[in-house]
């Protein structure tokens, strides 16, 4: 438990590959807020043992549904058969039939095994989870579903990837045709009223110096809008990042044989950076990686870092 947090509220920190999970419990009742990614579901499932001392877990939310916070719903639904889960309403049907085309999984080229949903979250419910109130709020912008949970007795938000302490995640909607930008703006100013006293990111430590992070996203998010491009190769390498961190060694065809049929780098390759071939461009793309030195490539093979 985070000293700066209540008793019966635990923030678990997790690498990129994961999201962060949030986890409630007064000793009656017990509540996971996000799962992570699949593979690392054998360590979430370790991680609640040590939690619950053999009780069940009641409730599971997802603050919306990017394979790296939902991952790790079905293991997770499968060791507590009984559990409730909680998802934002804007995916119900999409989860209910599986509905590729409206879900990110195979358009990101990640992987998501299927769950199930039992509840809807919508914006302005309000909820008593293991002994601590919750109100519910939209967080357009980097996933127009997503959601975040403002507890007003401690001042806490869960912000998940609306805000970070070093910005916020890809603004999806951008390089799908739609708006983003704007929205992440307006969750900014939402976060900037509610004026929470602590942040649990989906990302990243806990946030304590609330406005310097606003600040850091504000900054952010105007250069973003000065130059869609830099977005746009910005999640492009993001999408790189995250498989890497998946994979942690590739070589360089199996790399671009992935990139060339995963939907979104292609849309990405067309709609921003069409007057090279997608080819040059991963390969641009890597040495971006390389020389961050978040990855290291050795002859062929891309290694993470």
């Amino acid at each position: 438990m985070t000293p700066l947090l209540p008793a019966g509220l635990h923030y678990w920190e997790r690498g990129w590959l994961s999201s962060n999970s949030i986890f409630l419990d007064d000793g009656i009742s017990s509540v996971l807020i996000d799962t992570g990614y699949v593979t690392h579901s054998s360590l979430l499932l370790t991680f609640l043992a040590s939690r619950l001392h053999q009780r069940t877990l009641d409730t599971l939310v997802n603050t919306h549904l990017h394979s790296d916070h939902c991952g790790g719903n079905l293991a997770v639904q499968s060791q507590f058969p009984e559990i409730t889960t909680f998802i934002p309403f804007g995916l119900f049907d999409a989860v209910r039939d599986w509905d590729n085309s409206a879900l990110s999984f195979e358009a990101t080229g990640q992987s998501c095994p299927r769950f199930h949903a039992d509840t809807q979250l919508h914006p302005g419910d309000f909820y008593n989870w293991a002994g601590f109130n919750w109100e519910v709020h939209a967080s357009p912008g980097h996933d127009h579903d997503a959601l975040l949970f403002f507890n007003p007795e401690n001042r806490i938000l869960i912000s998940a990837d609306a805000l970070w302490a070093n910005g916020f995640g890809v603004v999806f909607p951008e390089i799908c045709g739609g708006t983003g930008f704007a929205e992440v703006i307006s969750t900014l100013d939402l976060i900037e009223n509610l004026n929470p006293r602590i942040v649990l990111p989906g990302h990243g430590p806990l946030i304590e110096d609330v406005a310097r992070a606003i600040a850091i996203a504000r900054k952010k998010i105007n250069r973003f809008k000065e130059s869609p491009p830099l977005h746009a190769s910005h999640a492009a390498k993001v999408l790189l990042k995250f498989k890497l961190l998946e994979w942690q060694s590739v070589d360089m065809d199996t790399l671009k044989l992935w990139a060339t049929s995963t939907s979104l780098l292609e849309d990405i390759h067309k709609s921003f950076f069409s007057t090279i071939s997608i080819s040059l461009w991963i390969e641009d793309l890597v040495s971006d990686l390389v020389s961050k030195k978040v990855a290291r490539l050795d002859g062929l093979t891309l290694h993470n870092i």
